[in-house]
């Protein structure tokens, strides 16, 4: 059910049908736009009766929606959403969101010579894992809360916002003590359990798209979260895995456009896990700037030859730099606001 309140509805008014749906036994969840405010309902085992609602002052119309998500739609919310991060940074406005860092947390002088040139490069936001998932048992699974204490002391030396993964209910806890932004990584997508947590914390979650995952699983993910009242979710294309072998995963660019007409949520592109190359992150990240991708998210290692996770798709700190400019150069001219 959507609820769609006129354009003068009062808070009061909104208060009053949120009371309703919540008599009713079901949840109600407003979402204000530049014109009204709709307000999604969910926790119905069945279709709700649209009569509860259309006398009551101040809403417009209420729909059934006959569609397998609710929140994450352009019926209930026109505008694009956009997610906010340790206050002032944002994802999905005019400016070309970069998420930049280390695959992975290795030493204090890594993590901070990393920072130093994301800083430099005008990038608001810092990426590095503490918990790595990694195929092998035997393969470098991160430092631990002492891998987020170090990002935590970048984001007090830089200014840096901290996107962090969080492999499981705990790991969410930590993530919001010491980080800025929640990473539910691909292989997470449907570990339903942890979807709920990311829903009821207190920061922006990063979603990205599982291994295998088509749209609508990518996108029913992301009503998981919002079900649960965090409305606040950057949508992540980190390629998927195909019959192909010249790149680690395929990166699929189409589902850009194809999100917009779906969802309002913001969405960005991971070249780096998307080819799993060097040599190709930088070609992969001006195709995803140029299908209007709201950012990216970029490895980047110091010293990539030694690196103890995904050495071979980290960008150089030269490389990275001049990636930077390359896609903001893009960013101008297909993002005219971007401009002033």
């Amino acid at each position: 059910m959507l609820i769609v309140m006129k354009s003068d509805a009062t808070d009061s008014q909104v208060e009053a049908v949120l009371r309703v749906i919540e008599q009713l036994g079901f949840r109600g969840h407003p979402m204000p736009g530049a014109t009204r405010t709709a307000i999604g309902v969910t926790g119905n085992q069945g279709a709700v009766d649209p009569s509860h609602f259309e006398n009551l002052a101040g809403v417009a119309e209420a729909i059934r929606v006959s569609k397998p998500y609710k929140l994450i739609t352009l019926d209930l919310r026109p505008e694009k959403t956009v997610v906010r991060v340790g206050g002032d940074a944002t994802i999905g406005g005019d400016e070309l969101a970069i998420i930049a860092g280390p695959c992975a947390i290795e030493s204090r002088a890594q993590a901070f010579a990393v920072a130093e040139a994301v800083r430099r490069s005008g990038a608001r936001f810092f990426r590095g894992g503490a918990y790595k998932p990694r195929t092998s048992p035997y393969a470098f699974q991160g430092l631990g809360e002492e891998g987020l204490r170090i990002l935590a002391d970048v984001r007090d030396a830089y200014g840096l916002k901290i996107v962090t993964e969080a492999l499981d209910e705990a790991g969410v806890d930590l993530v919001e003590k010491y980080g800025d932004m929640i990473q539910i990584g691909a292989r997470n997508m449907q570990n339903f359990s942890l979807l709920r947590r990311a829903g009821k914390a207190r920061l922006p979650v990063l979603l990205k798209r599982g291994l295998s995952a088509t749209l609508d699983e990518w996108l029913l993910a992301a009503e998981y979260v919002m079900a649960e009242g965090n409305y606040q979710i950057v949508l992540c294309e980190r390629g998927i895995r195909t019959f192909t072998d010249h790149t680690r995963n395929t990166m699929d660019l189409a589902v850009i456009p194809a999100v917009r007409r779906i969802s309002h949520l913001p969405v960005i592109v991971d070249p780096s896990h998307g080819t799993g190359k060097n040599f190709m992150v930088t070609p992969l990240a001006r195709a995803g700037v140029a299908v209007g991708a709201d950012g990216l998210i970029i490895e980047v290692h110091d010293q990539p030859e030694h690196a103890l996770s995904d050495g071979a798709q980290a960008l150089t700190l030269d490389q990275y730099e001049e990636l930077v400019r390359e896609v903001r150069s893009i960013h101008e001219v297909i993002t005219p606001a971007a401009v002033g």
